[in-house]
């Protein structure tokens, strides 16, 4: 995968993770002054600081499973395996990724997946 794709992926990721925790920090007053407390260096990983309990209860479920994948998808680009779809190890096509930037399987085993899980 080609390091300028990843990089713009790695930075579209980045701000997905912070507009659910901006979202969250608008809804939750009290995580809110948490995070306000934060050294804002530390802002950008408050998914996996001490809070994570308090912010996890806050957010809604879709929006947990939304970081979650996020999360593992900026650590696949920390590794090196980002774009290669955990099923096959094929690459996953861009057109894909910059539809779903944490994406873990390309579309045909995707399809797979989905048709076990009926």
């Amino acid at each position: 995968m080609d390091k300028e794709f990843t990089e713009a992926m790695r930075q579209s990721l980045t701000t997905m993770k912070q507009e659910i925790l901006d979202k969250l920090v608008a809804a939750n007053a009290d995580f809110r002054a948490i995070v306000e407390e934060m050294d804002p260096k530390d802002f950008a990983d408050v998914a996996s600081d001490d809070v994570d309990r308090k912010m996890l209860e806050a957010l809604g479920a879709q929006d947990v499973k939304r970081l979650r994948s996020i999360e593992a998808a900026l650590v696949r680009i920390q590794q090196g395996r980002y774009g290669l779809c955990v099923k096959c190890n094929k690459r996953i096509p861009h057109e894909r990724l910059e539809a779903l930037p944490y994406a873990v399987m390309c579309i045909e085993c995707q399809k797979s997946e989905e048709r076990r899980n009926r």
